[in-house]
């Protein structure tokens, strides 16, 4: 597995071509939500990759404080259908964690079925859930 992590500005384009194929088809194929996914919050966007050879099999971005929340946020946390129960989710988290392991809290919107997961690594519950896209979802806040 090769991990990689890139600003925006240095990607190239096929692992912009990647992430954005990844992004579209799990977030709006798979999970049938159709939705405006580039955002314009890419550009300041750092992006968490991994690849098992040419293949994008994880993938997140991070956005520094002020994009989405007051505090930095982890979001688009991807893994490939065909790679999920592997402990790669769990990877993916720890590699976006340690890069903003300045930052002493990081927040997401996650999926409400995905709590005890995000609890495992250290996030806690701070919302009620709320649909975003349909889905139900709740906000978490890590606390380094």
């Amino acid at each position: 597995m090769n991990w990689i992590v890139k600003h925006f500005e240095t990607l190239t384009l096929k692992e912009l071509y990647d992430f954005l194929t990844l992004r579209s088809a799990v977030f709006v194929l798979e999970q049938e939500c159709p939705y405006q996914d580039v955002d314009g919050k890419d550009e300041d966007a750092y992006h968490v990759m991994g690849y098992e050879g040419d293949n994008l099999v994880a993938y997140c971005r991070l956005l520094k404080p002020g994009i989405s929340y007051e505090e930095a946020s982890i979001g688009r946390v991807i893994v490939k259908a065909s790679a999920r129960k592997s402990g790669l989710g769990k990877t993916l988290m720890n590699h976006a964690l340690n890069f903003l392991k300045d930052e002493h809290h990081i927040r997401i919107s996650a999926q409400a079925y995905l709590k005890e997961f995000y609890s495992d690594l250290g996030f806690e519950q701070v919302s009620e859930i709320y649909l975003e896209d349909n889905i139900p979802h709740i906000e978490m806040l890590y606390k380094t």
